[in-house]
């Protein structure tokens, strides 16, 4: 058979390209597969007691926690845009300032949105004095797609997303880099049925044959186009 040169080197970089891409996506279907095993493992270890020494992000999300202090609800923020069973509504995260000084923001569940005027809070009540809390810590107290910026964590209470650092900064509360994510019942009528973490492990697994796939089919165009080559009469 003849090759042309530009043609075939253009074929084996499509081909270099998609395989590449394809481990890239059976890296990060590894990457997920290994937090959905700490997520199983977490879910029967003790749970871990949160104070005001810092605790990494990455050591402990997933984690089964708990800690003790009392709430700041005169920082409250409302996450925007939180649906639940297809109503509209808001989470509710709250600092919380620990017995021993130290504080952490805490998801304390889901708040339906008034219908009528979206910046009138369903009632819900706060704890007052110190209580235990426990949950599971998180990166996040969950993210939203958003457009542009979010509004200062310290003067507005409605947000579309909280980003601890930035909260922290804004606060000058010395926040632990994580956020718990309530767990226990504290009678305060918000909803914590949590929805359960989605890696989308099948989606990089897909991905991945696509890209493959890809390559086969750019291999399988350059033989037959360098077959055509070799029959064209000259």
């Amino acid at each position: 058979m003849k090759f042309r040169l530009l043609p075939a080197l253009l074929i084996l970089l499509a081909m270099a390209v998609t395989i590449r891409l394809g481990f890239w996506q059976l890296d990060r279907a590894h990457q997920k597969e290994a937090i959905q095993a700490r997520i199983e493992r977490f879910e029967s270890a003790a749970p871990q007691t949160v104070t005001k020494t810092p605790i990494a992000a990455q050591s402990i999300e997933y984690h089964r926690v708990r800690a003790y202090g009392r709430f700041m609800p005169e920082r409250v923020v409302y996450l925007d845009n939180r649906p639940y069973r297809d109503q509209p509504g808001f989470y509710v995260v709250m600092p919380l300032q620990l017995a021993d000084g130290g504080y952490v923001l805490v998801n304390r569940g889901w708040l339906p949105r008034n219908a009528d005027v979206r910046t009138a809070m369903a009632p819900y009540t706060t704890p007052s004095g110190d209580m235990w809390i426990e949950g599971i810590a998180r990166a996040d107290a969950s993210r939203a797609f958003e457009l542009g910026q979010g509004g200062s964590a310290a003067h507005q209470s409605i947000r579309q997303n909280l980003d601890v650092a930035a909260y922290a900064a804004e606060s000058g509360l010395s926040l632990q880099p994580f956020v718990i994510q309530q767990t226990n019942d504290s009678g305060d009528t918000l909803v914590r049925d949590w929805p359960a973490p989605t890696l989308g492990v099948e989606r990089n697994y897909g991905y991945m044959f696509q890209w493959w796939a890809m390559a086969v089919a750019a291999l399988g165009f350059g033989l037959y186009a360098a077959r055509r080559a070799a029959t064209k009469p000259i």
